[in-house]
């Protein structure tokens, strides 16, 4: 008997089982598939128990929502102490703690921004990042890149990749236009007829696999923005917090953003809360109609609670100089493995923590998936190219945990590589 306090499962069984019937057949079903039947019972700091018992280091972090580890025990004890006086909020009126949480949101981030808008989940702040650039320009055009992901609500879902726009009629090629990353004189030709009212991108594109952005691309895209009038939307739902070794990776290009989006991490992994930052531009219907955007539970007081103390500990000195050893070692034995399996193992895309590890094989990063599954670690293949696995280290790992999973990858990568010349890839 597993027991959970307001529900138990007499076994790991019923509730693959229960979840096929009640909740998500394809998904469930995709990942016994895969040799993952991971459902996750205990968790704390970087590890996760499956309900088998199996510990497993903590690799993929949900995208980030996991940075600070998993129950972080500060966040906890915030959020706890928060229930005393905090529950939801009502989202008509001023709150102490939307105001504090925005306040810090704004002090933390380049001085273009001003305000702060909330949502629940990404795609919902990057519905509010479209259509505060809708209103600025009066403009409808959103343009992002080819194998763009960011999120699944409406207007989020729209500007991605096919995969999920098409399958719910979403895919609007009249008002969502793709270019292909790095190209920009592609950007530029979409730009050029003054008709786009923002450019959505993510700093280091996750579900494509982490490429990192040629040297100058992204700054000459800020400047095409403003040559041609549109604004310039950063996606820092995976990259910012921390994760690059500064709070927000595009600052690392010196790009001061019309609209910067934060989700995941900025929960500590412990209450829904995400946020659109605004300039005064693309503020501006705040003062207009400040009813014109209404969540219920976006900017959540409990999650605003958990995102102070979030951006509290990411800020710390101390966490930028872990963040900074973190890369390097990873760095170093990353290409150490690299180096003894050099046909296999044929790239390393890297920027702090957000690293990206590309395999010789379409599907490399699934076969690398299941071998560091087996080998107590977890981390996820990169959706929209599966030849890349997504590998996100915490930004408060132990030295010891760091040693501990590169060499549990240097076995994995080794067998993957064998287990790919044997089989061919589900």
């Amino acid at each position: 008997m597993y027991d959970y306090g307001t529900f138990s499962f007499d076994s790991k069984a019923e509730v693959l089982e229960q979840s096929k019937t009640f909740w998500n057949p394809g998904k469930t079903q995709f990942w016994i598939d895969e040799g993952v039947d991971l459902v996750i019972d205990r968790r704390q700091d970087y590890y996760l128990w499956d309900m088998s018992g199996r510990r497993l280091i903590d690799m993929h972090l949900n995208g980030g929502t996991y940075s600070l580890g998993h129950r972080n025990p500060e966040v906890v004890q915030a959020v706890n102490e928060a229930t005393e006086y905090f529950d939801i909020g009502n989202h008509h009126f001023p709150s102490v703690a939307r105001t504090a949480l925005a306040q810090r949101l704004v002090e933390s981030a380049p001085a273009s921004i001003t305000k702060v808008a909330y949502g629940t989940g990404g795609g919902e702040a990057i519905d509010i990042a479209i259509k505060s650039a809708r209103h600025a320009t009066k403009s409808r055009k959103i343009v992002s890149i080819v194998k763009a992901y960011h999120g699944h609500t409406g207007l989020a879902v729209a500007s991605g990749d096919d995969r999920f726009a098409k399958i719910f009629l979403s895919d609007r090629p009249d008002e969502f236009v793709q270019v292909p990353f790095g190209d920009i004189d592609a950007m530029e030709r979409v730009l050029s007829a003054s008709d786009v009212a923002a450019v959505l991108m993510e700093t280091i594109p996750a579900t494509y696999g982490f490429p990192l952005p040629p040297p100058g691309y992204l700054e000459a895209t800020k400047a095409l923005t403003e040559k041609y009038g549109s604004l310039y939307i950063a996606d820092e739902v995976q990259t910012g917090l921390m994760r690059t070794g500064e709070m927000w990776a595009i600052t690392k290009h010196g790009i001061e953003p019309d609209i910067i989006v934060t989700g995941k991490g900025l929960s500590g992994g412990m209450y829904p809360i995400t946020a659109a930052m605004l300039s005064d531009r693309a503020g501006q219907w705040l003062d207009e109609d400040g009813f014109a955007h209404i969540s219920t539970f976006g900017g959540a007081e409990l999650g605003c609670v958990a995102g102070i103390k979030t951006l509290e500990i990411s800020s710390r000195p101390e966490v930028r100089s872990t963040v900074h050893y973190i890369s390097d070692l990873f760095a170093h034995g990353l290409r150490r493995i690299q180096s003894d399996n050099p046909d296999w193992f044929v790239g390393i895309r890297q920027n702090g923590v957000v690293i990206g590890l590309e395999f010789d094989h379409p599907e490399g990063a699934k076969f690398v998936m299941r071998e560091l599954y087996e080998n107590g670690v977890w981390a996820i293949f990169s959706t929209l190219d599966p030849r890349v696995l997504q590998f996100k280290p915490g930004i408060l790992l132990s030295h010891e945990i760091c040693e501990d999973v590169l060499d549990r990858l240097d076995v994995a990568v080794r067998s993957a590589e064998k287990a790919a010349r044997e089989r061919r890839p589900s």
